[in-house]
C-alpha cells in the first residue's frame, strides 16, 4: 500500500492474563510496560477497558496516563465497553454510571471513540428503541468530540449489517457508527465483500485478527480463548483490508487478539508478533 498504515493495540491484545467478563478485566501487565511495548513494536494507538481505566485513574490519574502515552508516541486512544445503554431500571442505571466513566476517560485521554454493543444471547432487537437510546449516547459523546462505535457481534442482537446500520441511521448522529472486526464478520456469516459498499461514515472502528477456519468450543469460547495473530490462521485478512479500503476507510486499524495462549507471553513478544503479523497483511495488498 502506498500510504502509511497506523495500528492501534486494542485493549485485550496487551492486557495480559485477563479477558472480557473474566474474574477481573484489569490488565495483569503494568500500564507503563504495555505502553512501552506497544510503542517499541510500532503501534501508535492503544485501547483501554473500563475496569482497567478506573484502576489507572485511582492509582495515578488520567493526566499522568496521558503523559505516558504522549511520551511514547501513542496518539490514538479508544475506550470500551458500554453495554445495556438500551435498557431500563437497574441495568440502565449501572450502564449510565459506566457511560459517565467512559466519557470522563475519553475526554481526559482524547479518545477517538467509545465502543458499545447490543444485548447478549438474544435475536430480538427493537431498532427504533435502540436508535433512540443510541442517539442519547451519541449526543453525550459529541460534547467531548468522540465517536460511538457499535460493535457487530454474532452473539448479540446487533449481529447483522442491516440491524446495525438501521440503528445508526435512525439515531441520526454523525459521530455514531460501527466497530467492524473481521472475526465477528466471518464468525457471524457476513460476507466481507459487502463492506466495500458500506457508506464510509459507518466506519468508526476497524479491527483485524485471525482464527482457525472452524470454531473451537462454543462461539464465546472461541472469541475469548482462541484468536490468532493476523497471518497465523485461516482468515483472509488482505481481502478484509481491501474491502474496507474500497469503502474509503483510511483510518487507524485496531488489532484485537484474545488468546489464552498468547496472553501469557512476554508483553514485548505479544506486541511485536501482533504488530508484525498485521503489517504483513497490508504488505500483501498491491
Amino acid at each position: 500500500m502506498n500510504r502509511k498504515i497506523e495500528l492501534l493495540a486494542s485493549y485485550w491484545t496487551l492486557a495480559g492474563d485477563a479477558y472480557a467478563m473474566g474474574p477481573s478485566e484489569v490488565a495483569t501487565i503494568p500500564l507503563r510496560d504495555r505502553i512501552e511495548a506497544a510503542a517499541w513494536a510500532g503501534y501508535t494507538g492503544m485501547g483501554f477497558a473500563h475496569q482497567d481505566l478506573l484502576a489507572t485513574r485511582d492509582a495515578i490519574g488520567y493526566a499522568a496516563m496521558k503523559r505516558m502515552l504522549n511520551d511514547n508516541g501513542i496518539v490514538h486512544v479508544e475506550v470500551e465497553f458500554l453495554g445495556d445503554w438500551f435498557t431500563a431500571g437497574d441495568k440502565k442505571r449501572a450502564s449510565d454510571a459506566i457511560r459517565r466513566d467512559l466519557l470522563e476517560a475519553a475526554h481526559e485521554l482524547g479518545a477517538r471513540n467509545i465502543k458499545a454493543a447490543g444485548e447478549m444471547w438474544t435475536d430480538v432487537c427493537d431498532v427504533p428503541r435502540y436508535a433512540e437510546a443510541f442517539a442519547d449516547v451519541c449526543a453525550d459523546a459529541a460534547k467531548i468530540g468522540t465517536a460511538m462505535a457499535i460493535e457487530i457481534l454474532p452473539m448479540t442482537n446487533i449481529r447483522t449489517l442491516e440491524t446495525a446500520a438501521g440503528i445508526v441511521d435512525q439515531a441520526g448522529h454523525e459521530n455514531g457508527g460501527l466497530c467492524i472486526d473481521i472475526w465477528h464478520m466471518l464468525r457471524g456469516g457476513i460476507d466481507i465483500e459487502r463492506l466495500s459498499k458500506l457508506p464510509l461514515q459507518y466506519f468508526k472502528s476497524v479491527e483485524i485478527d485471525d482464527a482457525k477456519a472452524e470454531i473451537e468450543g462454543t462461539i464465546w469460547e472461541d472469541t475469548l480463548f482462541h484468536r490468532l495473530y493476523p497471518g497465523e490462521g485461516d482468515f483472509d485478512c488482505p481481502a478484509f483490508i481491501r474491502a474496507v479500503e474500497a469503502a474509503g476507510f483510511r483510518g487507524v486499524y485496531g488489532v484485537e487478539v484474545i488468546s489464552e495462549t498468547y496472553r501469557k507471553l512476554p508483553v514485548r513478544e505479544q506486541a511485536k508478533r501482533s504488530f508484525d503479523g498485521t503489517m504483513a497483511q497490508f504488505a500483501k495488498i498491491s
